[in-house]
């Protein structure tokens, strides 16, 4: 009895080896975790010597624990930051914890990363501060991303700020010419001067919202070709005569070098001519005065080249990464000195790729010039698309309308009436929707120009009700309106327009429309002559 005892109390307790035991497990799985983790766990000395490293760690900073334990952990820290280390041993020296605390460290291959870092103090079984636990997660790709939306907010502060500058520039010789056109004893000359001044500028803010309006289309998807046979020289023709005013108002040089033989793409020649066209006003815009541009296309087997090439600003080399992106502009001075909303080259861009070709641009730096080219595929299309929009170059109707315009803007219902009774149609004007329905009720109209944003109406509803009347049922609808985009146009079809039209729809465009839906007829035409 007396040996059994002593053995047993040679031996532990059965509490004491389960503890242990637990123990060992609790410091297993804990060392499992820090080397499973995907953040760098390190521990240091108070005076900032590495005591371990984890697998995250060799992951992240890119040293095996054999090469960075017993070494100072300035090893994996810029020197500019070594005081910000020492504040941090101090805090923890004091008992305190450091918690998403955003820094940048240094990877053994020289990279800097960014990271958040944790940092906690270790004590002994007494409770004594000996060194400094930290945790640090790499977060490189998410401060990548804070900076893009930075980046984006500020393009998008900038954009809306040219915005305004370029509506506003083409307003004051506007209202320069209108008020010149009311004051007595001006010549014919002076008058004439007045008024290619307002269709200058409305033609350049016209331009601006279209290209805002197509590259929104082709970015979602919605734009669509429409591809004929097209030859290539009557696209850079085209294009030439839309950039001229420029080049010849910055007295630019320029100069063609085009194929011998006919080019046939299928392409759309409307679009195609908007890219060249984009280019070569590019080019004279960021080229001083009596610059050099040069167009050369040339064919290479099933391709061809069209290169736009001037001796301007050039391109700076950080800009050439976001020169095809939206809202982005290559002035090397970092001012505004240049006109445009930035989007003529994503527009470029998103072009050519619709016609199954690509862009690339070559500067040699800043007063280097630039050059860029597009390739597009040769291609003899075998038949035509249909178009199921006018070509608003059709010659005029002729024949006389009884049209009805309805717009709350007053200027727009008086001039547009104005516009068409000069045309030879006898024209009525509602500035509102229930007045269009009580005109269209007595004048019997055959044409609706109608405006989507009516204050008591929407043109929709309204032409939901002129459709279900008598007199609505067979007549030509068109929505006029500053909404362009094409879910608004699909809105209009199905509420009963035949057309949408956006603002400022072109004269020609309307007497394109009016053509296409035919003559009218006998009797309206007496009704008309009334």
């Amino acid at each position: 009895m007396n040996g059994g005892n002593r053995s047993a109390s040679r031996m532990p307790a059965r509490n004491d080896v389960e503890s242990e035991a637990d123990t060992f497990m609790q410091l297993a799985l804990l060392a499992a975790i820090v080397e499973s983790s995907d953040d760098a766990i390190v521990s240091k000395t108070l005076e900032g010597r590495i005591l371990s490293w984890n697998a995250g760690a060799t992951r992240i900073f890119g040293y095996e624990a054999a090469e960075v334990i017993g070494k100072p952990i300035t090893i994996i820290i810029p020197p500019e930051l070594y005081d910000e280390e020492r504040q941090i041993l101090e805090q923890v020296s004091s008992g305190r914890r450091i918690e998403h605390f955003d820094t940048v460290r240094v990877a053994k291959d020289g990279r800097r990363i960014d990271i958040s870092l944790a940092v906690s103090p270790i004590r002994d079984v007494r409770g004594v501060i000996i060194g400094a636990s930290k945790v640090a997660r790499d977060v490189t790709d998410r401060k990548r991303a804070e900076q893009a939306l930075r980046d984006a907010d500020r393009r998008k502060d900038e954009f809306l700020a040219v915005l305004a500058h370029e509506l506003r520039n083409p307003l004051a010789p506007i209202r320069y010419a209108l008020a010149a056109a009311k004051l007595p004893g001006r010549s014919a000359e002076q008058r004439k001067r007045a008024e290619e001044v307002v269709e200058r500028q409305v033609t350049h803010m016209s331009r601006l919202l279209d290209d805002l309006l197509d590259v929104s289309r082709v970015t979602r998807g919605t734009l669509v070709l429409k591809k004929s046979r097209t030859e290539l020289t009557s696209v850079i023709g085209a294009a030439i005569e839309t950039a001229r005013p420029l080049i010849d108002a910055k007295h630019h040089r320029l100069s063609l070098e085009l194929p011998a033989q006919p080019v046939q793409l299928e392409a759309d020649a409307v679009r195609l001519s908007q890219v060249f066209a984009n280019l070569l006003i590019n080019a004279a815009k960021y080229t001083d005065p009596g610059g050099d541009i040069r167009v050369r296309a040339t064919q290479q087997a099933n391709e061809v080249l069209v290169t736009v090439r001037d001796n301007g600003i050039g391109i700076p080399q950080d800009v050439m990464p976001r020169l095809f992106t939206l809202f982005s502009q290559a002035d090397p001075t970092g001012g505004r000195t240049q006109e445009g909303l930035g989007v003529g080259l994503a527009l470029v861009r998103g072009l050519v790729a619709l016609h199954g070709g690509m862009v690339t641009v070559r500067s040699e730096g800043v007063r280097r010039g630039s050059e860029l080219t597009v390739r597009l595929p040769v291609r003899i299309a075998t038949t035509d698309i249909a178009d199921d929009e006018v070509d608003a170059g059709d010659a005029l109707s002729g024949a006389p309308f009884k049209i009805l315009v309805v717009d709350d803007s007053r200027d727009a219902a008086d001039t547009c009436a104005t516009l068409l009774e000069l045309s030879g149609h006898r024209v009525q004007k509602a500035y509102s929707g229930r007045r269009a329905l009580e005109v269209g009720g007595t004048f019997h109209p055959q044409v609706l120009l109608v405006d989507i944003g009516l204050p008591d109406i929407d043109g929709y509803e309204l032409a939901r009700t002129i459709r279900a009347a008598p007199w609505g049922r067979d007549i030509l609808l068109i929505a006029v309106t500053g909404w362009g985009q094409e879910d608004d146009r699909r809105r209009a079809l199905d509420a009963g327009f035949d057309h949408h039209l956006t603002k400022p729809a072109a004269a020609e465009t309307l007497e394109a429309l009016l053509r296409a839906h035919g003559a009218p007829s006998a009797g309206a035409s007496q009704q008309s002559a009334q």
